[in-house]
Formats: C-alpha cells, structure tokens, sequence
C-alpha cells in the first residue's frame, strides 16, 4: 500500500496570502501530514495581490486549458504552481482573469463584497475538483478550510459522486471564526 493521498483546499495559505489565521494552519498542517510520510497536494486561488514574480509561480501547460462553466459562460481556468522550498511542498494555484485579477480579495476598496463572490466561490470548488482529475490523483482525504471551500463536499456527494477520483475520499471540511 502506497502512501495516503491528503488534498488541502483553501482561499489562502501562509506566505502566500495572509488574512486570517486559517494561512498559517493552511501552512503548517500539510507540512506537519508530508513529514509524517503523507503524500500532499495544496489548491488554492491565485487573487490578484499574490505576486507572481515574488513567489515564483509558473503556469501548468499540462492542467491549464480546462473551461469551468458557470451561468451558462465558459471561464477558462488556468493552473499556476510553486513551491515552498524548505518544505518540498507544491501549491497549485487556481486563476481566471475575471474572478481572481483583483486588487482586494473579497471586498472592493470601499469595504464592499464583490456581488460575484458566490460565482467565484463556484469556479474555485468546481475547478479544484476538475484539476484533481486532470491530475489522475485520487485523494484519500480532501480538507477543506473556510467559507471558500464549502461547496466542496456537496459537489463530491451530488456531480461528483460516481466519478473514481473521489470514490473512496473521505471529506473534513473547517469553518473558522472570522473566516472572511
């Protein structure tokens, strides 16, 4: 028997983005899992102030390409990844110019919820689920942290329920207060 498979879902994640203290659990606990002989994927958004160039994120020619359909329109959905190099871990980055390229994350500069948020909290737990497969890794355990995620696991027991990738997942989903 190989390794268990663990996938981590979040809106933000330590030094990406930091807005709550969800980024610095999103940070340490995959860490803590892959140190004890876990196998560790990470996806998360890639909102408009994560710097590319800072934190050396890269497209994934492989992933990208897919279109996730929501209302009706195909939103293409492009996979960017890095790396936290004293870790050995990989984030996958989740990225639509019309959802994520966005100077504030959730609210405008006004304080403000973007009137899309439910659209782009949608796109983000539709696409994740679509680059696992894509990805021909099937989870174990897929833990979802915050509000961004909760669609998660209605979408793996409703559109998801027959496919193999999630057949035998387990799913633990966190709700924090605060959580943005």
């Amino acid at each position: 028997m190989g390794k268990s498979k663990l996938l981590f879902i979040s809106h933000e994640m330590s030094p990406f983005l930091e807005l709550t203290k969800i980024s610095e659990i999103v940070r340490q606990l995959p860490q803590a899992m892959q140190d004890k002989g876990y196998e560790i994927r990470i996806l998360m958004p890639r909102f408009g102030n994560i710097n590319e160039r800072r934190n050396r994120l890269h497209e994934v020619i492989r992933l990208s390409g897919m279109n996730i359909i929501i209302n009706d329109n195909d939103n293409p959905l492009i996979i960017k990844v890095a790396s936290i190099p004293a870790a050995r871990m990989q984030v996958y980055f989740l990225d639509n110019e019309e959802y994520f390229q966005r100077k504030h994350v959730f609210t405008d500069k006004d304080g403000k919820f973007y009137a899309d948020n439910d659209e782009r909290m949608i796109f983000f737990c539709k696409g994740a689920l679509e680059t696992v497969k894509k990805l021909g890794w099937a989870p174990d355990m897929i833990h979802c942290h915050g509000w961004m995620s909760a669609l998660v696991p209605a979408y793996l027991k409703t559109t998801y329920k027959d496919d193999p990738t999630f057949k035998n997942s387990k799913i633990v989903y966190s709700i924090y207060e605060n959580d943005v």
